[in-house]
């Protein structure tokens, strides 16, 4: 990076952190630090609850996701409308009236402690891990600029969020979030244009389009129903359905950012802004890695997007194989490249037979590239069994920093940051609230003052920040980001969110059945998930159909109170 980029990253991050500590004030009392006062307006919780889900894996991975593989996953996203209306109806109006900090209090008071210590122990297991991923994602930058272990960057990335959340509190996070949201949409439509604008002279926007599509990367919308298959209309609606309810209803990260909100309405009104805009956002993000696909047809790509791996195979014994099979790739891609430059002027003939055969000679040279890829990730697996074979996460980032105006580059990087350390923020907010309020002031010190709690909530946020950085050390084993934390979250949502279910709608049902019925079932899906039964998606929907039926069914075997009038 040049400095003029190093300049705009530094003062762009260093603005962030400062903005936040000022804006947050002082915290006098654990409702200021973990819930804001719960004073904020309807656009203020609307784009916290998107930057809290936007981490930097949205803007890192989701363009490399559609470079390899597609529109197709913008379908994970089809139920979260439907979810945005569920919760608005049910979860909203009841954790606002209780004056809860955390989800998972109501659950004792419908079920029982037992029952709201297991939810909380799945949370902050789940929300642990993924919030190490989320730290991981702009280590990848900084290592890939500075050319030095992610574990030093991640250390950084990690210290800087920890220090801000610990400072501020909720305020903090949901202030920095409003400005982060507002920078992150500005640089990604400047990202687009300019992808657009570096095509070649005669290959316009439509073209770009329509060359990724005969390509099969126009995938967006796939009707036929197969349960193993991830992205579908039917696992998006159904499965991605029952994952939003659950992380948007049940997830702490996210509960704890609308109950931020000065009143039901307010809350309301920031959810259903999150389900209008995240759709058309998600598309806009895989939009630029179609984009970033279409340029890399006629401008040559690495044949591996992972320099660090790369440089690893090259500076082995493979080496001069490795890079024999790179000759073999520029080779390619100069053919791949005539045979694109045929297809737009088929396109623009609007001659039918002439585009088919285009298409058909183009897909075959890209074949032809594709299988020496495969070669040279085989090569690079022979000398090192541990490499990381998958370099959707690099994609985007290779483009930024060999493409872009100085500047720019910077802004885009600081927006990777700012997303991840929004992101991040919450969750470690989420964590010390459910550790301090479900653990610490419930079950091992209760009846202390509001300063020892507050106290305690710093000192989780402490804790989970180093848990999360210890995570994000192993995080480059897991291959795509974005795909990873979606999984890791479907092995758990499902059973939470049958959980709650229960408790709102099954009023006969007691807290002795719901337990073991979670307990079951969770142990059920990390079989189907770990043998792949299912598509990942379907785990969410699964999880909590299975909480559901187990508990109805043993309920009549225990010894029940009437449910509690909530």
């Amino acid at each position: 990076m040049s400095l003029t980029d190093w300049i705009v990253l530094s003062v762009t991050l260093l603005g962030i952190v400062l903005y936040g500590v000022w804006k947050s004030g002082s915290n006098k009392n654990i409702d200021q630090f973990l819930m804001g006062g719960r004073s904020l307006r309807w656009y203020h919780v609307g784009l916290s609850v998107m930057a809290t889900q936007a981490s930097a894996i949205t803007f890192l991975s989701a363009p490399g996701q559609a470079y390899s593989d597609g529109m197709r996953f913008v379908q994970f996203y089809l139920g979260l409308p439907l979810a945005m209306i569920v919760l608005c109806v049910t979860f909203v109006p009841i954790f606002h009236r209780l004056k809860v900090y955390t989800a998972y209090e109501f659950l004792e008071q419908r079920f029982d402690l037992k029952t709201r210590t297991l939810t909380s122990f799945l949370f902050l297991i789940q929300r642990g891990l993924s919030t190490g991923i989320t730290i991981y994602a702009p280590s990848i930058i900084l290592s890939t600029i500075l050319n030095i272990n992610t574990v030093y960057t991640t250390l950084f990335i990690g210290s800087l969020v920890i220090f801000y959340t610990v400072y501020g509190g909720t305020k903090a996070v949901s202030y920095t979030q409003l400005l982060q949201m507002s920078i992150i949409f500005l640089g990604m439509f400047f990202a687009g244009v300019l992808v657009v604008s570096m095509l070649p002279h005669g290959v316009g926007f439509s073209h770009a389009i329509k060359l990724a599509g005969k390509l099969g990367r126009m995938n967006v919308i796939d009707w036929k129903f197969d349960p193993n298959n991830r992205y579908n209309i039917w696992s998006g609606v159904i499965g991605g359905f029952f994952l939003q309810l659950s992380y948007f209803g049940t997830d702490q990260s996210q509960v704890g950012r609308y109950l931020t909100g000065s009143s039901i309405g307010q809350s309301r009104l920031g959810l259903i802004m999150n389900g209008l805009v995240k759709i058309p956002m998600q598309f806009l993000i895989l939009l630029i890695g179609i984009l970033v696909f279409a340029f890399y047809q006629f401008n040559r790509p690495p044949m591996f997007f992972n320099q660090y791996e790369v440089k690893q195979v090259k500076n082995s014994s493979y080496g001069a194989q490795y890079n024999q099979l790179e000759n073999q790739y520029n080779a390619a891609f100069q053919q791949r490249k005539e045979k694109a430059d045929q297809l737009i002027a088929a396109l623009n003939s609007h001659n039918e037979q002439q585009i088919n055969t285009a298409q058909a000679t183009l897909k075959t040279a890209d074949a032809q590239s594709s299988s020496i890829r495969k070669q040279a990730i085989a090569v690079m697996k022979k000398n090192n069994k541990q490499a990381n074979d998958d370099d959707t996460n690099y994609v985007f980032l290779t483009f930024v920093t060999h493409y872009l105006p100085r500047g720019l580059i910077g802004l885009l990087i600081a927006i990777i940051f700012l997303a991840s350390m929004g992101s991040t923020a919450s969750a470690l907010n989420s964590l010390a609230s459910t550790s301090a309020v479900d653990i610490y002031k419930r079950i091992i010190h209760p009846g202390a003052s509001e300063k020892n709690y507050l106290n305690a909530s710093r000192l989780f946020t402490i804790f989970w920040g180093i848990v999360c950085v210890l995570m994000a050390l192993y995080a480059s084993k897991v291959g795509n980001l974005l795909e990873y934390v979606n999984k890791l979250g479907s092995y758990i949502y499902g059973t939470i969110l049958g959980v709650f279910v229960v408790a709102f709608y099954l009023k006969k049902i007691g807290g002795h059945a719901v337990f073991i019925a979670a307990i079951a079932t969770e142990i059920l899906i990390i079989i189907l998930g770990n043998f792949n039964v299912v598509a990942y998606l379907w785990l969410n929907m699964i999880g909590c159909v299975l909480v559901i039926i187990i508990a109805a069914v043993i309920n009549p075997a225990f010894d029940r109170t009437p449910a509690k009038q909530i």
